[in-house]
């Protein structure tokens, strides 16, 4: 038999008090009971930790040892317990998230706000990389969780859909389709177009969509950053098409929004997480805020 968390803890206060009777107060536990877990702590240990007379009781040599390297491990004990539970109630705790640019820039920023209102102990970190980033970090462990595009093929991620975003188009102010509330790709390829450069899943996904409905698409200007593409279009440097949840940065970066169709191009978002791995307690608040948010 193995020393148990009850029997250290029955030790201790012997050790502290050198009287069992004042022990088994502190304890709210019977003489008998405090008796019987030192015997067998010390069976279980293999030697007598106290010498116990009619008058006094006392500490061996190793009872002495044992005193000394108790009080630490019942500290770490007592601390590891007090950790966990906050975690488990959220006092604390840290959440890794890896996220594409559209999704952090846009959706996430005051997502984290209300949760962190809530839950001010929890670290968040966000890694903001692009879709194909996004699924190998998930993939190697190296965040719990990541929001993307859905995978063609999952394997061993589980995705849970969030909702379908779909392609709009920005053009710049000054451009004469800046004043209409639907174009069509057509209309929109008339323009220099400025994309993110590959392996993109964007860029992958327009290229393919455009093909199958007959149409070429000629890239004039390409960047790593949607927000530099949206500067670029601000500028007058030609159109492009982006997830629709980044409208509002697109506006605030000066381009003009515009629905955009012929064909619609869209796709499922949502959030990968390992199928390997149960989410801990602070990430599956996180994805409830997220699916509240997004879903609204």
């Amino acid at each position: 038999m193995r020393m148990s968390i009850k029997q250290l803890r029955a030790f201790l206060a012997v050790a502290h008090t050198l009287n069992f009777a004042h022990a088994s107060e502190r304890l709210n536990m019977s003489q008998p009971a405090l008796s019987l877990a030192i015997k067998g702590l010390e069976e279980s240990l293999g030697g007598a930790l106290l010498l116990r007379t009619t008058r006094k009781v006392t500490l061996t040599q190793e009872g002495e040892t044992l005193l000394t390297m108790g009080r630490q491990l019942l500290a770490d004990w007592e601390n590891t317990e007090e950790a966990m539970r906050q975690r488990f109630t959220l006092q604390r705790g840290k959440i890794s998230i890896a996220a594409m640019p559209s999704f952090a820039a846009n959706v996430l920023p005051p997502v984290l706000k209300t949760f962190r209102d809530s839950y001010a102990g929890v670290n968040v970190t966000v890694h903001d990389v692009i879709n194909e980033q996004v699924i190998e970090m998930v993939s190697e462990g190296r965040v719990e969780m990541g929001i993307a595009f859905e995978p063609d093929y999952s394997g061993h991620l589980h995705f849970t859909p969030l909702g379908m975003d779909r392609f709009i188009a920005i053009v710049p102010p000054t451009s004469r389709l800046a004043g209409r509330e639907r174009i069509a790709w057509k209309d929109l390829l008339t323009l220099d177009f400025i994309t993110l450069q590959r392996p993109s899943a964007v860029r992958l996904m327009l290229e393919e969509q455009l093909v199958q409905s007959g149409h070429a698409l000629e890239v004039a200007l390409e960047s790593h950053q949607l927000v530099t593409i949206g500067r670029l279009v601000a500028n007058g440097l030609g159109g492009s098409a982006v997830p629709a949840l980044c409208r509002t940065q697109m506006t605030e970066l000066g381009a003009t929004c515009i629905e955009l169709d012929g064909p619609v191009i869209q796709r499922r978002i949502g959030i990968l997480r390992s199928s390997h791995h149960k989410l801990s307690t602070a990430s599956e608040m996180l994805v409830d805020a997220l699916k509240k948010a997004y879903c609204a």
